[in-house]
């Protein structure tokens, strides 16, 4: 089985607490009604044979938060495997931008499963800013050891 790529995006800015960082909600009917642990980086699949990987990564942004990706030097923290065999690489941007969640792409699933019927939902539902000890609460569990990466950068 080929190793599935995602490239993430995690803006990142220094507020009154310390370190906060920007964080999707999962959405559709398995993660509705779920906030700790339902909460992911802003990612997407990508082929890294032909794309590159900052590109997905705003593209991703873009597409999961309803607003460009912010601008800024790109830190890539490396590429984190997910207890799924997935393979996540990581860039930080540090931003003042007044981010916040507008809409989200959609994709399709059959819901109820076994029913046969297939209905779209967004992809995410929400997006906040997070200081890190909330962060690791909210975060889907396979993607919290990259907090400590995103401390040991940015402390």
């Amino acid at each position: 089985m080929a190793v599935r790529h995602s490239a993430g995006l995690l803006p990142w800015r220094r507020a009154a607490q310390g370190v906060e960082v920007f964080l999707v909600h999962m959405a559709g009917p398995y993660w509705a009604h779920k906030d700790d642990g339902a909460w992911s980086i802003a990612k997407g699949e990508y082929d890294p044979v032909v794309e590159d990987p900052w590109e997905v990564a705003q593209r991703e942004f873009d597409e999961e938060v309803g607003l460009p990706a912010p601008s800024g030097e790109p830190m890539d923290i490396g590429e984190h495997q997910m207890p799924s065999g997935k393979r996540v690489r990581v860039f930080l941007v540090q931003t003042d931008q007044d981010l916040h969640f507008v809409s989200s792409n959609l994709f399709e699933m059959e819901w109820p499963r076994g029913s046969g019927t297939i209905a779209s939902f967004p992809e995410t539902d929400d997006a906040r800013w997070f200081d890190l000890d909330t962060a690791r609460r909210k975060l889907v569990s396979g993607q919290t050891p990259i907090l400590e990466l995103v401390a040991a950068a940015l402390l």
